[in-house]
């Protein structure tokens, strides 16, 4: 299952290039009125849900790390598990959250968490940036497809201050078709550790660093867990999972 994972991350790594590539051409263009750059930790806090594949490749970019480093940063991980393991005992390996309530995520990840990201150095650089999520590298300006489809019609509070950035089409993207691209290589992992094709399993980004993705019992899991995400505070779970042919 290794070299699967493997290559499922190489493809996942040449999307997000893409990503990288759209935003620093938007950044550029937008010049002054972007303020995102390496090192900007103004949004690296609080918790926030990732999706399976970005965990994956989260642990990518953990593993390599130096030993020490790496512990400094599980010291902090532990701590913010067994919290969250006491405000939602639920919570477990391999730590999957699609089946809790809105309830239990909203308590979970409140807006005005000013907690650092545990993977933030000390410089204030991300110590995986070249791993960082997928959402972490879309933050700050507004997504657009080139159709004006809006995906998210919001942006980091120290950019376009006088601007609007939803009216500007040279910051417009094809997000539609990345999204998919995304969904298609998330569901090649699950295809993986599941056998099946599943649209949607997430997890905090902190809990993302304890995943066992090697020698967790994946199928074992999924089959007697599977019921519980139908109605989970996670709306894409809400549709029937698309099964493997």
């Amino acid at each position: 299952m290794k070299s699967s994972l493997d290559t499922i991350l190489q493809n996942y790594g040449i999307l997000l290039k893409s990503v990288d590539s759209w935003f620093a051409r938007a950044a550029s263009t937008a010049g002054d009125a972007v303020q995102c750059s390496k090192g900007c930790s103004s949004c690296c806090r609080g918790l926030f849900d990732i999706t399976l594949l970005d965990a994956l490749f989260l642990r990518q970019g953990f593993d390599k790390l130096s030993p020490s480093v790496q512990d400094a940063v599980l010291s902090q991980v532990i701590k913010q598990r067994d919290a969250l393991q006491l405000a939602c005992p639920e919570i477990s390996p391999p730590y999957i959250i699609n089946f809790l309530t809105e309830e239990d995520l909203s308590r979970l990840m409140p807006e005005d968490d000013p907690t650092p990201c545990p993977l933030l150095g000390e410089d204030g650089l991300c110590l995986v940036y070249e791993n960082r999520p997928m959402t972490c590298r879309l933050h700050g300006i507004p997504l657009v497809d080139i159709s004006g489809e809006f995906f998210h019609d919001e942006w980091c509070t120290c950019n376009f201050k006088d601007d609007d950035p939803l009216k500007r089409e040279d910051l417009r993207w094809e997000f539609r078709k990345c999204f998919q691209d995304e969904l298609s290589i998330f569901k090649d992992v699950t295809d993986a550790l599941l056998n099946q094709r599943i649209n949607e399993l997430d997890t905090l980004l902190p809990l993302a660093i304890l995943i066992d993705f090697q020698g967790f019992d994946w199928k074992e899991w999924w089959k007697e867990n599977s019921g519980k995400f139908k109605n989970g505070g996670i709306p894409e779970n809400h549709s029937s999972p698309v099964l493997r042919d």
